[in-house]
């Protein structure tokens, strides 16, 4: 049995698709009997605030479905101060240091990138010509935050660029969720290992039959994070509500805001949620008509794993981020393309959706094109042929 780290910064009880997408590595590992260590913070996201369970511990362990995981203390903040995110980063990797002092590390690390302080903290601390660093990187950082305006070209800046190359330099094998990400990386590193490893989903799923009632509107939902980069708030006040009624599930930084709109512009038909587990959303969304896939910017690098797990569900989807996943889209038939922060666009294509295309037999087609062409353990399997 071959022993693997993984160091990350989201693992549940956390929710959201960092935290799905590791938990699927890890547990995928250990059923192709790999010893799996997980290496994360005390749960604390998205409210920033350490989870009740896990108060007052300064490291954590615990073993569930035969994956061990650590977690360790964390200066938790979500707050939009710089200074206090950093500060929130580096007690991570303070924490880090500490458990390789003391612990022995597996000859297999896989290491999530962004954040990418915690990344060089675990790549720095781990290289070796007798360990494998395997570096995870989800969106290109600190690209994606000059593109969302976090940041801005300065010394900051170029000091992050620096550390992102060394993360990539000193890994033996670099993971990219896109192909996008692949080309950034191999375009400063032409002789670096890559291999493109897709959020794909793991979970059983079935089909219930679904009829649109052409008497009433159309039900549009969005579930995940309700954050900057997904302008969730933007969208809510510029949608065309003649056709359709929007309903919204998750939190985050812009959820007071839409709950705020909600009761001020009673006449904007939006329904709010709250949050529910993972496990309820599967059931709830294959209730509605559509799902709405938006981002506020295209983001370099950047697709967004709900268009796999709906693909999963069989939902119909709009896209509304433009990028690599609008060819996603495109090339699987998965639904309809609006250009990113294009409203009127958006609110025609809404407009003049074929609603035959809402019902079971268009969503069993979607459902078997996710099968065929988005499988985690076929992905997987490919993978580890590579470790």
């Amino acid at each position: 049995m071959k022993d693997v780290l993984i160091i990350t910064n989201y693992f549940p009880p956390e929710t959201g698709a960092a935290s799905n997408r590791i938990f699927h590595l890890a547990e995928g590992l250990q059923k192709r009997d790999f010893n799996v260590t997980v290496l994360t913070p005390l749960p604390n996201y998205p409210k920033g605030k350490v989870f009740e369970d896990y108060k007052g511990y300064f490291k954590h362990t615990s073993k569930e479905q035969n994956i061990t995981s650590h977690r360790l203390w964390i200066y938790a903040s979500n707050s939009k101060n710089k200074l206090l995110r950093l500060i929130a980063m580096l007690s991570y990797s303070f924490s880090l240091i500490w458990f390789f002092v003391w612990s022995k590390i597996p000859k297999t690390v896989i290491i999530q990138s962004p954040p990418l302080l915690v990344a060089f903290t675990s790549v720095f601390f781990l290289r070796s010509k007798k360990r494998k660093i395997i570096l995870n990187v989800s969106d290109l950082w600190p690209l994606a935050g000059l593109e969302l305006g976090a940041f801005k070209k300065n010394f900051s800046y170029k000091l992050l660029e620096k550390i992102e190359r060394f993360n990539y330099k000193h890994s033996n094998l670099v993971l990219g969720q896109s192909e996008e990400i692949l080309s950034h990386i191999t375009a400063r590193f032409p002789k670096k290992s890559t291999f493109l490893y897709r959020n794909f989903p793991d979970f059983k799923t079935s089909l219930h039959e679904h009829k649109i009632n052409s008497n009433q509107k159309l039900k549009m939902v969005y579930a995940g994070l309700l954050g900057m980069a997904q302008g969730i708030y933007k969208l809510c006040k510029n949608l065309d509500y003649t056709k359709i009624q929007f309903h919204i599930y998750g939190s985050g930084a812009e959820q007071q805001a839409i709950e705020h709109l909600i009761k001020i512009e009673p006449k904007l038909d939006i329904v709010y949620h709250g949050e529910v587990s993972r496990e309820q959303l599967h059931s709830i969304l294959t209730k509605y008509d559509f799902t709405i896939i938006p981002l506020l910017n295209r983001i370099y690098g950047s697709v967004p794993s709900k268009i796999f797990e709906y693909a999963r569900l069989g939902m119909p989807m709009m896209y509304f981020g433009g990028g690599e996943g609008e060819n996603i889209i495109k090339k699987h038939a998965l639904g309809w393309i609006a250009e990113p922060s294009n409203y009127k666009s958006l609110n025609r294509i809404i407009s003049k959706i074929d609603t035959t295309k809402l019902e079971s037999e268009n969503r069993i087609a979607i459902q078997k094109e996710a099968l065929s062409n988005f499988d985690f353990n076929n992905q997987l399997n490919q993978l580890i042929a590579l470790i």
